[in-house]
């Protein structure tokens, strides 16, 4: 982890800097006592001057009376100048002080940022880091289909290793965020410990991002034509998916409640939004390859796939969350009779006719008529009655201890997913819930996992909301436009909506530009 180290002035600087002042002290007295003395001597008269034996006394011409405005102005003068001169020195050296860049260096009054100084630096730097991971990500992805996994080893275990540092970043920002550890100073090292594990994920990616345009061709010769042609295929591909996509959104909503599919809710239009995005600017790599164009090729090529990336994201969403339910409807009936013994046994103990058991007779209802959201009566059963093993109670316990995974999985993909293709508006807190869930879900807790995945999404829903859709009406070459900036594939740094995420840190990230 990288270390965070302050370092004073060293004394002899401080020493120094009292030297000055007191040489610029020396020169005002000099100044004053130069401009008084001749006031002590007006009115005086001039001493008759003795003359020598042997010696004529010439006549001299007469002094004039009283102290010339020279005598006055001249002293006075000097003082000015001199604290003048003070007062600059004092303040070319903190300016030059507060300017320096010098490895090493630090101002002459080095002053710790405040906690909300530093809290607001670490959550930029998690949001920023997940951006260039998931980025990195996504690009890695067309590069190892087009060069296999052999030759993009180096570019995975500096992504791995980003990801860990990523991970653990959010970690120590989770644990800071519920109040721990309470100590001041504590704290501030916890704070600091985020910044640089951010850093280092980001220095992992930017030292391989070089390597990556090498090999993919971004340098003189531009874009590799078969790395193009695995965009192109992959695009292809998912506009066959988006139309089924739309039918299965269509069966969903025919077979279940509304709720049950409102969380893929426009996410095929929303696809075929990206691809539409994705086809003028693979068009436009096309065209900037036969001109010779590189630069331009290589920025068209980038932003295709971070669409056509998301694309496939939004379309597997549905077809994830497809499977999701009709998994969870085959596990219903087991998990309630599970649940229901559970109840029973309960009751029988003495505890009399458990709220529990009100609640699993109100899911059996709607399971029986039909109107139930799998998903949702999976999540209630099992945050009714805890999935505790029983020896002999046959598949009861396993099947509930199934349904709460099948619940929680469903709930940290769909929160995934969703910052995914809303990076550019997801803030910090969003994303650390779902690196909570991730973690929890990891460690086998499942409804804590759940329950961490459903704040994350609601959070990331509200930034959303929050953020609204800038470049709404573009249309033409432009259409997909605000897709494509709130997804973070373009980074909005300028008009045209900036240049493209490429794999890389903070550094690189934004290095391709037209």
């Amino acid at each position: 982890m990288t270390s965070f180290l302050i370092r004073g002035r060293p004394r002899r600087a401080t020493a120094h800097i009292r030297v000055r002042v007191a040489h610029a002290l020396l020169g005002v007295v000099t100044g004053i006592v130069w401009l008084v003395l001749p006031l002590m001597t007006v009115g005086v008269p001039d001493p008759v001057p003795t003359a020598r034996a042997g010696t004529t006394t010439r006549s001299a011409p007469p002094r004039p009376e009283g102290t010339s405005t020279a005598d006055l102005v001249l002293p006075l003068l000097a003082g000015v100048a001199a604290v003048a001169l003070a007062g600059y020195g004092r303040l070319r050296r903190a300016r030059r002080a507060r300017t320096r860049t010098t490895p090493g260096t630090v101002p002459a009054r080095p002053s710790a940022p405040s906690p909300e100084d530093a809290e607001r630096q670490a959550r930029a730097a998690l949001r920023l880091t997940d951006d260039c991971v998931r980025t990195s990500r996504e690009e890695l992805a067309f590069v190892r289909e087009r060069f296999g996994t052999e030759r993009t080893e180096r570019f995975e275990r500096a992504l791995r290793a980003a990801e860990t540092e990523s991970a653990a970043a959010f970690a120590i920002w989770r644990r800071y965020e519920q109040g721990a550890p309470r100590d001041a100073g504590a704290r501030r090292q916890a704070l600091a410990g985020v910044i640089g594990r951010c850093a280092e994920a980001g220095r992992r990616l930017d030292a391989e991002a070089e390597a990556l345009d090498r090999l993919r061709g971004f340098g003189e010769r531009g874009p590799d034509p078969a790395g193009l042609e695995v965009a192109e295929r992959r695009f292809r591909e998912l506009t066959a998916r988006v139309v089924a996509a739309r039918e299965t959104l269509a069966e969903l909503r025919a077979r279940y409640p509304a709720s049950a599919s409102e969380s893929v809710a426009g996410y095929a239009e929303q696809a075929g939004d990206r691809l539409l995005f994705a086809t003028a600017r693979l068009n436009g790599a096309r065209q900037a390859v036969d001109a010779g164009d590189t630069d331009r090729a290589v920025c068209r090529l980038r932003a295709g796939e971070g669409a056509v990336a998301q694309a496939g994201v939004l379309v597997g969403g549905v077809e994830r969350l497809a499977a999701r339910l009709a998994e969870a409807a085959m596990l219903v009936p087991d998990a309630l009779a599970a649940a229901e013994r559970e109840a029973t046994a309960a009751r029988q103990g003495g505890a009399g006719r458990a709220p529990a058991e009100r609640v699993l007779a109100a899911a059996r209802e709607e399971w029986t008529a039909g109107t139930g959201d799998p998903l949702d009566l999976l999540r209630r059963i099992t945050r009714t009655v805890k999935p505790v093993p029983v020896p002999g109670a046959g598949a009861g316990p396993g099947a509930l201890e199934r349904a709460a995974l099948l619940v929680a999985r469903c709930s940290v993909e769909g929160a995934e997913e969703y910052v995914a293709v809303h990076r550019a508006a997801v803030g910090t807190a969003a994303r650390a819930r779902l690196a909570e869930a991730v973690r929890e879900l990891g460690a086998g807790h499942a409804g804590r996992a759940d329950a961490v995945a459903g704040e994350a999404r609601e959070l990331a829903g509200l930034d959303v909301r929050t953020h609204g859709t800038p470049y709404a009406d573009a249309e033409g070459d432009t259409a997909g436009l605000a897709g494509a900036v709130l997804g973070g594939i373009l980074l909005a740094e300028d008009a045209d909506a900036g240049p493209p995420a490429s794999y890389g840190g903070p550094r690189t990230r934004s290095r391709h530009r037209a």
